[in-house]
């Protein structure tokens, strides 16, 4: 391990002199401070991983010192060195936070090696505190949460395509993040970035309206156009235009969104002007562009010209490690939305999180844990809080209650068949993944089988 830079701050110059030879017989650098204010210049302008602080000075003691350090982020550890008849003012700067503290007059091997264990303990700190921030990095890329392999090489793809101008396809189901993507893409497209982020929802806008929507329209182009309008390509120029939903576009359409992307150039709607534009593409869709294009509804030549960098954006039902850390996101975002301390989630209802299939992805699961947190009464987070769509099947035949004349032992044979049975459907059928769901051993499953002659496939 490197050894890091020392501060020595004493009012004594024979106490700097003894202190620096022997920070110097052990091969560390360090800087000499005659008083409190010198020290606190010091330490604003350079990087020392310990201080070592003599509690008695005039002027502004060593207190005062070590309470301005704490301030500090990072803060240095700090080993005060005190006279014997002063240890009360050593705990009390323990208190305030020095790593350790030694009595005057000290042996030199004590000193050094509270010197060595502070400098050590620094650098762990430092190295804990840049890998959670290169985690945080790594798992939150632009408000994209994760830290599954798919999303990290998601998150590498980002950083590559980013600064380069080629027209993008993100694929994935609905709810997946497609326009987060797209975003975190515009905002490491270097200089591009600085110009507008640009959104359409294809899908949302009819056919004959998004000419108008993409490309603008002069004065009386048609009834109502009593203006003239700049279409989302001028917006976006020098930017990105994001293309939610690109298979929702007519045929008609596509051929003139094709000229635009090849030409750079159009004509607003009723207008003879050609305008040039310098815009980026990223393109989305829920479908596949493929299948489209081979059933008619898509023309090849445009599905070419956007499937230049293809990402891939995987449902979260195949990434569920990330499901505790997008909770744990979306519980930190609307605590604070909603002015309250945030939440923790149980342990219940983490797993009823992980074991759902979320059909809608992340924006479904987003929405589940926003109802949570606005109407949890307390700060943790539990299962009763969710949708009963999240509920195992198994948990409403659980709680359902007798009732219908039979005797208590039918009651417990016909429930302990149904939940076996229901258990057996949830696994596929699978004898070792039911006992697993039920928390029972493979062979008491098998007897229970028999017993209650069910059937399996």
């Amino acid at each position: 391990m490197t050894k890091g830079r020392i501060l020595v701050v004493d009012d004594e110059e024979i106490m700097r002199d003894v202190l620096s030879n022997l920070l110097a017989s052990e091969n560390y650098a360090y800087d000499l401070a005659q008083n409190g204010t010198e020290a606190l210049e010091m330490v604003r302008g350079n990087d020392y991983s310990v201080v070592l602080l003599d509690l008695m000075m005039p002027g502004i003691d060593g207190l005062q010192v070590l309470e301005e350090l704490q301030k500090l982020d990072p803060a240095p550890a700090t080993v005060v060195l005190t006279a014997y008849g002063s240890i009360e003012r050593a705990v009390r700067a323990t208190k305030l936070g020095a790593f350790n503290f030694i009595t005057k007059p000290f042996k030199n091997d004590e000193l050094m090696l509270a010197v060595k264990n502070a400098d050590e303990n620094q650098q762990l700190r430092d190295e804990n505190r840049r890998l959670k921030e290169s985690l945080r990095r790594r798992t939150s890329f632009k408000n994209i949460v994760g830290k599954s392999p798919p999303m990290q090489q998601m998150f590498d793809l980002i950083t590559q395509v980013g600064p380069r101008r080629s027209t993008v396809l993100i694929q994935g189901e609905s709810g997946t993040g497609k326009e987060l993507v797209a975003k975190a893409i515009h905002s490491a497209s270097g200089p591009r970035s600085e110009a507008p982020f640009v959104p359409i929802n294809c899908g949302n806008i009819p056919s004959d309206l998004l000419e108008s929507e993409l490309f603008g329209h002069v004065r009386g182009a048609y009834t109502g156009a009593t203006t003239t309008k700049k279409g989302l390509f001028e917006v976006a120029d020098g930017g990105t235009l994001f293309l939610d939903e690109v298979a929702t576009i007519s045929m008609e359409m596509q051929a003139k969104l094709l000229r635009v992307i090849q030409e750079r150039e159009f004509r607003r709607l009723g207008g003879l002007e050609n305008i040039k534009v310098d815009v980026r593409i990223i393109a989305a869709t829920n479908v596949d562009l493929q299948t489209a294009v081979q059933a008619g509804t898509f023309r090849d030549d445009l599905y070419y010209r956007l499937n230049v960098i293809v990402i891939k954006l995987p449902p979260l039902r195949e990434r569920s490690e990330d499901i505790p850390l997008l909770a744990e996101h979306f519980i930190r975002k609307y605590s604070a939305e909603n002015e309250r301390p945030p939440c923790t989630l149980d342990a219940e209802a983490l797993k009823i999180l992980m074991d759902y299939d979320w059909p809608g992805n992340v924006r479904e699961l987003e929405n589940v844990i926003e109802r949570a947190v606005v109407l949890s009464p307390g700060d943790i987070v539990t299962g009763d809080l969710f949708p009963k769509t999240l509920i195992s099947p198994l948990r409403p035949l659980m709680e359902r209650t007798p009732g219908n004349g039979l005797p208590l032992k039918d009651q417990v044979a016909n429930f302990e068949r149904d939940l076996i049975v229901q258990a057996l459907e949830k696994s596929g059928w699978n004898q070792k993944k039911a006992a697993q769901l039920l928390a029972v051993n493979a062979t008491t499953l098998n007897e229970k089988l028999k017993r209650l002659k069910i059937k399996t496939r």
